[in-house]
């Protein structure tokens, strides 16, 4: 089982407060040293603000701040969780992530999704309607432009056009699907490397247009299917990383009862098909982020 942190996402409103003086690579470079194997950030370029009183948060720009991350550390993979590709043409995101994924030396993973947000897509003038077959062709567009190649497709096809660099990564970095529904699941089967599947409530799946996902059990069944599937057409096991349901013991800052909470579930995530955990902790300074660091390396990884 490998760790991923994702970037305490209350931190970005109050960022001068909150770091204390550290900067991003010095958040960075402590998760490494703790023993994770990723570090990632959420996007939220422009969130209405019914939205943020209802428990939504503010993100850095993912591919600036996943740079000083990357630049900070030597082997910690950096991974957007998730970018909406909807929110920008697919040549800019191509061109972000071969960038980042040649200047990290391949440590970037980029986490993709249709996204949910209608207010946030308006905002930006993107189309929400279509935003599930945007996504489909910008994977293709993205894995075109890697190869050095152009993509013809309907939406976004061009010619006598060509981006360098062209990412280190034979065949650009990894593309992991969030989210839950049948079209998400069947990208993982048919076109990305893995899989974030999200724990969400009745209630949060009315709100996110996602599927209900409250227990290990479901988890493991959704899980099998894909795999089963990405068999069928002869491709290896997805790799998939899950915020474990455990989580809202670290709305409170408890990194201890989380860790108490999940330590005795992590075979059954492991045999669930999970090969991520990914934590999110509600640090609400960088010294508390220190702590609870220092608690989920002890009591999670190392132990």
């Amino acid at each position: 089982m490998r760790y991923n942190l994702m970037f305490p996402m209350r931190a970005v409103k109050h960022w001068a407060q909150w770091s204390q003086g550290a900067s991003l690579g010095d958040v960075a470079k402590l998760v490494e040293q703790a023993g994770f194997d990723g570090f990632s950030m959420s996007e939220h370029p422009y969130p209405d603000r019914e939205w943020l009183a209802r428990g939504g948060h503010h993100a850095f720009d993912p591919f600036v701040s996943l740079s000083f991350a990357a630049a900070a550390t030597t082997r910690i993979r950096v991974m957007t969780y998730i970018l909406v590709s909807g929110y920008r043409s697919p040549y800019l995101t191509a061109k972000s992530a071969a960038s980042l994924d040649l200047l990290s030396g391949g440590r970037f993973t980029l986490g993709t999704g249709a996204g949910y947000l209608k207010s946030e897509f308006d905002a930006l003038g993107a189309d929400f309607g279509r935003r599930g077959a945007l996504l489909d062709e910008a994977i293709q567009a993205w894995k075109a432009t890697w190869a050095g190649d152009e993509h013809g497709g309907p939406e976004f096809g061009v010619s006598d056009h060509v981006a360098l660099p062209l990412p280190v990564t034979p065949g650009g970095p990894p593309i992991w699907i969030g989210g839950n529904s049948a079209a998400a699941r069947r990208r993982v089967v048919e076109v990305a490397d893995g899989w974030m599947p999200m724990a969400a409530s009745g209630e949060m799946a009315a709100i996110t247009r996602a599927q209900p996902l409250e227990d290990i059990a479901t988890l493991a069944e959704w899980i099998a299917v894909v795999n089963k599937r990405r068999a069928e057409l002869g491709r290896g096991q997805a790799d998939v990383s899950f915020v474990p349901f455990e989580a809202d013991l670290l709305v409170s800052g408890d990194c201890e009862a989380f860790c108490s909470a999940v330590r005795p579930q992590r075979a059954a995530y492991g045999d669930a098909g999970v090969t991520w955990i990914t934590v999110e902790p509600a640090s609400r300074s960088f010294s508390d982020f220190r702590t609870d660091i220092d608690a989920l390396a002890s009591q999670l990884i190392h132990r």
